[in-house]
């Protein structure tokens, strides 16, 4: 009885594929799937948005919360790693949709590096100062409810931006100045390498720039509470004494220059000049970057299963570079067919 099993399952075990042969190996096909489509991974204008004010309401919590709460005699080391931790999460969790943005200075930078159109880059300051006044107007919310503080606008004025008289040392305005400048353009510097489109540590950018904005923070909030992001510093403005307003341009317009400066910095040397297309950067939703497509020409077609396809009809001995659609001159030399 066995023998029979064994012979009328021999047949069959014949047409059965053998399941350890390797698959065709299709080249394109591959690239395809480790590269991903960047038109269907984009995600609309809506979304890229609600991530963005969200993310930047959660930046805005933990920016000004944990200070806010501690005790002021307490080291500000705290504020700034759940600072820095915060980028790092939110950047985690809503960089594949938005980019990562949520700072102003942020996305400056990446519209002058030719990342993002400018009409979106509009957008995106509009959600993230939406995001941030959210996230300020929560926590003086909480402030008065607590029966401790009887000034809520003076429990802000100890995370509000200042220069002279408010600030922890009596920074003037140039070195206040200066120092947003240089922590803007440091910020946005790390932003642009570590998500750059040839970065093949790009999936490490959440930690680099959250651990960047942490030692950044360290020193801005020594010197004046230096946010080195103008949603974080309007946020905190509006709801603080009056004198924050008066001094809010500084925390615009020096992130601002600083983003603009790393942004030129990384077009001009960062960056292979070439035509501008759409292309996916970090967020793989909603940058614009410039591609590498001006050496298509010295690239032959390819055929239809995958191969490169021939440039003239050649005989089957002719010399390798006759083959690529190039001329051998040696070759030719002392084949006679030169004169």
């Amino acid at each position: 009885m066995s023998i029979f099993v064994l012979v009328c399952a021999t047949p069959y075990e014949k047409d059965r594929p053998n399941m350890t042969t390797p698959l065709p190996d299709h080249p394109a096909h591959n690239a395809e799937l480790l590269s991903g489509s960047a038109a269907d991974a984009r995600h609309g204008l809506v979304s890229r948005l609600s991530a963005e004010a969200f993310g930047s309401l959660f930046l805005v919590v933990a920016g000004l919360g944990v200070p806010l709460f501690t005790i002021p005699q307490s080291s500000p080391l705290p504020a700034a790693l759940a600072a820095g931790l915060a980028v790092t999460a939110a950047m985690l969790a809503f960089g594949h949709v938005s980019g990562g943005h949520f700072n102003p200075a942020v996305t400056v930078g990446n519209a002058i590096a030719g990342r993002i159109g400018l009409g979106d880059a509009a957008a995106y300051v509009g959600a993230q100062l939406l995001g941030g006044l959210l996230g300020a107007l929560a926590l003086f919310g909480i402030l008065r409810t607590l029966p401790s503080i009887q000034d809520s606008r003076t429990a802000f004025d100890t995370v509000t931006a200042g220069f002279g008289e408010h600030s922890v040392i009596q920074a003037p305005l140039a070195g206040v100045l200066l120092l947003e400048v240089l922590g803007a353009a440091v910020l946005v510097a790390v932003f642009l390498g570590s998500t750059a489109r040839n970065n093949v540590n790009k999936a490490a950018a959440p930690v680099a720039v959250g651990l960047a904005f942490a030692v950044l923070l360290q020193l801005g909030q020594s010197v004046g509470n230096a946010p080195f992001n103008p949603a974080r510093a309007t946020a905190s403005a509006l709801f603080s004494s009056s004198w924050s307003l008066e001094q809010l341009w500084v925390f615009w317009v020096a992130p601002v220059v600083g983003a603009a400066i790393a942004g030129l910095v990384f077009r001009g040397f960062a960056e292979t000049p070439g035509p501008v297309a759409v292309t996916e950067d970090f967020a793989d939703g909603g940058a614009d970057e410039e591609s590498d497509d001006d050496d298509d020409t010295s690239v032959p077609a390819a055929g239809p299963d995958g191969s490169a396809a021939p440039t003239a009809d050649l005989p089957a001995d002719a010399p390798d570079a006759d083959r690529k659609g190039g001329r051998n001159e040696a070759q030719d030399f002392f084949d006679g067919k030169r004169n």
